[in-house]
Parts: structure tokens; C-alpha cells; sequence
């Protein structure tokens, strides 16, 4: 048996998609949907806009998603500019789509806006929005974690003490935000498991779709881009090159992952299902036929 092989049996997947803002968005991701449902995710996630702009969309992707390629769906939800009764009503509205998996982030500020200010009678923190949602004991968990440290917190201590918190407040675990470098990952868990968490801590995996945007988002992330990653994409010469050189990285990123324990790995699609389907093939997940509809998510 090959290692991708052995690989493909030790770790489950899930992926996140963004909902659509034009009806050829809606195509695109109804496009991604359909072609890497097959891949058996344990489920997907749908993002959700600072102060809820992207509410009315983010809910109808999840319906469309839970319909028609009968997926678990996990719906993002922030606490940014809304009350916690919005909050919780929009968590509600969750629960009668059938979405029982919630990602609790506090949200960044909205537009024009350097630092977070809670609503004044709305969740002040994302420790607070997971106990409100944990009070209505209607879904699972799960939170971010920053493994090269949240750029506000003070420390990297304290991020992990925010960590803590969130999970004590109910979460079952925590999603990271991508890194390239697995050593910052498994520092990261180490540190965690340092301060008492033993709550899964999920690695979040962006496959490389175009470097230099990748570069520009990981910036405004706080993600670092190795030195080695540059010079490889700046040898690769045509986009065929590109392509086989993110699926390299990713796959071998993620297969390490799973050879230091790692049980799931969440993957940022940015709806588009190229890279994240072969990365996938290359690990030794194979497509499995399901049933969806033939239309899209408009």
C-alpha cells in the first residue's frame, strides 16, 4: 500500500466555500460543490460577512448545499455590529436549515475600521458568542486558532489563553488559519497542549491557486510566506508548472500533517475546486458517486 494510500484512511477532510455574491458566483460555487461533494468531506463550511452582510447569501448556500448534494453544513456566524439576539436569531435560522455545526469568530472590523468594537448590546468577545450559542445546546462548535498568533493579541500566550477560553466555553475544537510551514503548526499544538487544551485543533490548509494574491491575503492574515516558497514560484515558468507545483506543496504539506498525527484537515477552497479535488486525488482520496441536483445554488 502506498503512503498516499495509507494516508487517504487516517485523516478526514472538509471544505470551506464563501457565499456567492452575483448569479455567476452562485454557478461557481454550485460548480465547486458538485465536484468535490464526491470526496466523502466529513462536512463543508459556508463563511459568513462582517456585521452579517453576507446573512441572506450565507443562508441561502447552506440550504442549497444541504439539498442538493446533501452535505453536513457548518455555518460560519460573528458577533460584529449586531445584538446578540440577531446573533442568536441568525443561529436559529441555522438550525431550522438543518445545520447543526457552527464556526464562532468574533468577526474583524467592519470596513474602515482598525479595531473591534462590540456592539453595545451584542457578544463582546468570541468566548461570549460561543457560551450564547452553547445556551441554546442545538449545535457543535468549533472556533479559530491562529498558529503564528492573532495579529491583536498581545502575546502569543495570551492568544492561546483566548483559545482556551473559547473551548471552555463550549467549543469542541478549533480551526487554524493557514500556514505553510507544518512546524508552526505542530509548535502551535504543542503550545496548546502546554496550557491544558485537548480539544482538537484542526489545521486550516489553502492550496495555492495564484501566489501572488496568496501573498497579499496571507499578509493581511498575519500568515507567513516562506523564503522557499518565492523562489519555487518565481522558477515555476508557465501556469501548467504553477499548478503541478501547488498541488506538490499542498499534498506533501498535508501528508506530513498526517504522518505527525493529524486526523482531519480543513481546506480553504476559495470556490474554486481544482486544486483542493487534486490535492485530494494525490493524497489517495478517491470520488464516491452521490446524488445532487442538477441546477445550481442560485
Amino acid at each position: 500500500m502506498s503512503s498516499a494510500d495509507t494516508s487517504a484512511r487516517r485523516a478526514s477532510i472538509s471544505f470551506e466555500f464563501f457565499p456567492p455574491a452575483s448569479p455567476a458566483a452562485s454557478q461557481r460555487l454550485w460548480n465547486s460543490v458538485e465536484r468535490l461533494a464526491p470526496l466523502g468531506p466529513d462536512f463543508v463550511s459556508v463563511t459568513y460577512g462582517a456585521g452579517g452582510t453576507t446573512r441572506e447569501r450565507t443562508l441561502s448556500a447552506i440550504l442549497a448545499v444541504r439539498e442538493r448534494a446533501r452535505l453536513d453544513v457548518a455555518g460560519h456566524l460573528t458577533c460584529v455590529a449586531a445584538s446578540k439576539h440577531d446573533v442568536l436569531q441568525v443561529a436559529r435560522a441555522y438550525a431550522k436549515l438543518g445545520c447543526r455545526r457552527i464556526v464562532a469568530l468574533r468577526g474583524d472590523p467592519p470596513g474602515g475600521q482598525e479595531k473591534f468594537t462590540p456592539h453595545p448590546e451584542g457578544f463582546a468577545s468570541a468566548a461570549e458568542l460561543v457560551a450564547g450559542l452553547a445556551g441554546l445546546n442545538q449545535f457543535e462548535i468549533w472556533v479559530a486558532a491562529y498558529p503564528e498568533t492573532h495579529p491583536e493579541a498581545e502575546s502569543p500566550e495570551a492568544d492561546i489563553d483566548n483559545l482556551k477560553r473559547k473551548l471552555d466555553a463550549g467549543a469542541k475544537g478549533a480551526i487554524t488559519q493557514f500556514f505553510f510551514e507544518n512546524e508552526t503548526f505542530l509548535r502551535f499544538r504543542d503550545r496548546c497542549a502546554d496550557a491544558g487544551i485537548t480539544a482538537p485543533i484542526v489545521p486550516g490548509i489553502l492550496p495555492i491557486e495564484d501566489y501572488d494574491k496568496t501573498c497579499r491575503f496571507a499578509g493581511r492574515c498575519g500568515a507567513s510566506v516562506p523564503e522557499w516558497m518565492d523562489k519555487a514560484y518565481t522558477n515555476a515558468e508557465d501556469y501548467d508548472a504553477t499548478a503541478l507545483l501547488s498541488t506538490a506543496i499542498c499534498a506533501e504539506q498535508c501528508d506530513e500533517l498526517i504522518e505527525e498525527g493529524v486526523e482531519h484537515l480543513h481546506i480553504y477552497t476559495l470556490n474554486n475546486p481544482d486544486l483542493p479535488y487534486t490535492v485530494c486525488q494525490a493524497l489517495g482520496i478517491e470520488p464516491r458517486p452521490i446524488k445532487a441536483a442538477a441546477n445550481g445554488c442560485g
